[in-house]
């Protein structure tokens, strides 16, 4: 069967028309790979929709559409803090196509932006309106139907946000393991803390034992020391041609404690 596409003026007209033979098509790093590899054949779908490639910025909140790529994050002055982020994600040829919303689906071990939307509590927006916890979508993602936007809240500090990424080749290699923190204060006191991993799962997945450490606790290195201890409790990481289940638990503690005491 040979690749048929379509383009539609609307994410809804996509959706709309996608059917169960349909393949969305976004930035394309992913998709056009299977492609070319005779992997993926049939109907391709794509948009001309402006409003999936706007960035819409408040006080607290930034509202991204899914069609935003990396090179676009890294243009924008108001999100600064996902800068690190964004340029991770590959090289430069990369990030003037992965976008936001494909990020949200790539499989292990890609989606290292997907790592720090998670840190950050991001909402996720379907196509009509719908919105879901990051977490929820994460755990649906198969059959979440198509990504319109995602309201990403702003960190309070720059301090309160940090990420890391772990590879064998620098800059651009595919993550060993990837680390998201957000650390908000309140008087003192760690309040409302989300630590995310990527690689450690067949999504970006929360480390909910180093969570509970830091949850109510004044940061200093003895905290950070146990959270760290703590941190993959309850997570079982895969094994694949870049690492070891056993590695990335033995390393992922101390990579999370480098990373939780640049935030001091």
């Amino acid at each position: 069967m040979a690749v048929m596409v379509e383009t539609h003026p609307t994410l809804g007209d996509v959706q709309r028309a996608l059917g169960s033979d349909g393949t969305y098509l976004g930035g394309g790093t992913l998709v056009m790979r299977e492609v070319n590899a005779g992997a993926l054949q049939g109907r391709i779908l794509r948009t001309t929709d402006p409003a999936l490639r706007q960035i819409r910025s408040s006080f607290d909140t930034a509202e991204i559409g899914a069609g935003v790529t990396m090179a676009m994050i890294l243009a924008e002055r108001d999100l600064a803090h996902l800068h690190p982020v964004a340029r991770a994600v590959g090289g430069p040829q990369v990030r003037v196509m992965a976008t936001v919303g494909g990020n949200l689906f790539a499989a292990h071990p890609y989606g290292d932006f997907a790592v720090a939307l998670l840190a950050l509590g991001a909402r996720v927006v379907s196509v009509g309106g719908a919105q879901r916890p990051i977490d929820d979508f994460l755990r649906e993602r198969d059959r979440a139907g198509l990504v319109a936007t995602v309201q990403v809240p702003r960190p309070r500090e720059p301090r309160a946000f940090a990420f890391l990424k772990v590879s064998r080749v620098k800059p651009k290699g595919v993550s060993v393991l990837s680390i998201a923190a957000h650390l908000p204060r309140d008087a003192g006191r760690l309040r409302g803390v989300r630590i995310a991993f990527g690689a450690m799962g067949t999504t970006p997945i929360r480390a909910p034992a180093a969570e509970r450490v830091l949850e109510g606790a004044t940061p200093d290195l003895g905290v950070l020391a146990r959270a760290a201890a703590a941190a993959v409790e309850g997570l079982d990481p895969p094994t694949d041609a870049l690492a070891s289940a056993w590695y990335r638990r033995e390393v992922a503690g101390v990579h999370l404690r480098r990373l939780l005491e640049r935030m001091l």
